[in-house]
């Protein structure tokens, strides 16, 4: 029998300068417009589904061209302050080549506002967060403004990205050395290979032949307690509900880099479907502006749909006012449906 040769593809790593420049850039605007003797305006995408459209040619969510103008006045110095306090941190994370949490960003302003203090630990005085939620929605404009993903930026989530298993060798490179390493993702006995929060630069070589992302953590460690990916010759990956940024960027690697089908398994219910599928598709509605690098346009359903049960006769049971809501939403508002 003839071997099956390993497919191996590099992906380049993406350098963090373009974030920078466009930081100097958004920077440069509101010095200028001060300098002239005008009010320094922030111009933010409007990132809500109202301002997303599905192209099929594409594969994905694309941002629209509806902006939203924030000139610096007594109601809007605060987030405007908070707006370019970010900045600077995410020019400092760049220049030290350094990361922080979401959640260490929150805490951060609240930190020291004495002068000497450490740009890294210095708080922001009037212009700290209250909640996390504003620090969140801050940092999420301040991407859409600058136009490059908040990993590039210097942030980073704290969460759970997913775990794999099968037939994979991830070709990372280790912080404490720089050397290469390869992670055989078959060889961690009852448990899995964990996804990281930066997968941009990794390197892959497989024979499989097929993704399989499901849904829930429970339903991949019982297909890896049965070695699945190894009857299958495959990889399959937990999403853990909806899909993280980083789950589904490393996915989207994997599958241009070695050809890869991706097949996405979810409960048959409207969240499965409208949050779950499409999400690992075409990406997220609030972050259209980066959609192009988040999604796995190629990705296929797989599983029960509501018209199986019609077709089968199979089992159900009624749905629930919150999943009737969810589909009636996602039919009448969701530019994917």
């Amino acid at each position: 029998m003839e071997k099956t040769s390993a497919k191996k593809i590099e992906t380049p790593n993406i350098s963090r300068s373009p974030a920078m420049k466009s930081l100097i850039l958004q920077a440069k605007d509101i010095h200028d417009e001060i300098k002239g003797g005008r009010r320094p305006s922030l111009r933010v995408p409007v990132r809500s589904l109202s301002n997303v459209t599905f192209s099929p040619r594409k594969g994905f969510f694309t941002i629209g061209k509806k902006v939203s103008k924030r000139t610096l006045s007594y109601q809007t110095i605060k987030p405007f302050a908070q707006s370019v306090r970010m900045m600077a941190f995410a020019k400092h994370l760049i220049n030290t080549d350094d990361f922080a949490s979401k959640r260490e960003v929150y805490y951060m302003s609240k930190g020291s506002s004495k002068k000497g203090v450490d740009a890294a630990q210095a708080g922001w005085g009037p212009a700290s967060f209250k909640e996390q939620s504003e620090s969140d929605t801050i940092m999420d404009d301040m991407e859409a403004m600058v136009g490059v993903n908040r990993e590039q930026l210097g942030f980073i989530p704290a969460e759970q990205n997913g775990s794999v298993a099968g037939e994979l060798i991830v070709i990372d490179i280790d912080p404490a050395t720089g050397k290469k390493i390869e992670i055989n993702c078959t060889a961690f006995g009852r448990g899995s290979y964990s996804i990281p929060s930066r997968v941009e630069g990794l390197k892959f070589r497989t024979k499989a032949k097929f993704v399989l992302a499901v849904e829930t953590a429970a339903l991949f460690e019982r297909l890896n307690g049965h070695a699945y990916w190894k009857d299958a010759n495959c990889i399959i990956i937990a999403m853990g509900g909806v899909p993280t940024r980083a789950n589904r960027r490393f996915v989207r690697i994997l599958s241009d880099s070695c050809k890869l089908p991706v097949y996405v398994f979810t409960d048959g219910d409207p969240y499965g479907y409208s949050n779950i599928y499409r999400t690992m598709k075409v990406g997220s509605g609030n972050a259209a502006h980066i959609n192009e690098y988040f999604c796995v346009p190629n990705a296929r359903l797989i599983g029960v749909t509501p018209q199986d049960i019609t077709d089968y006769d199979l089992p159900t049971h009624p749905l629930e006012d919150k999943d009737k809501k969810r589909a009636q939403d996602a039919i009448k508002n969701d530019p994917f449906f």
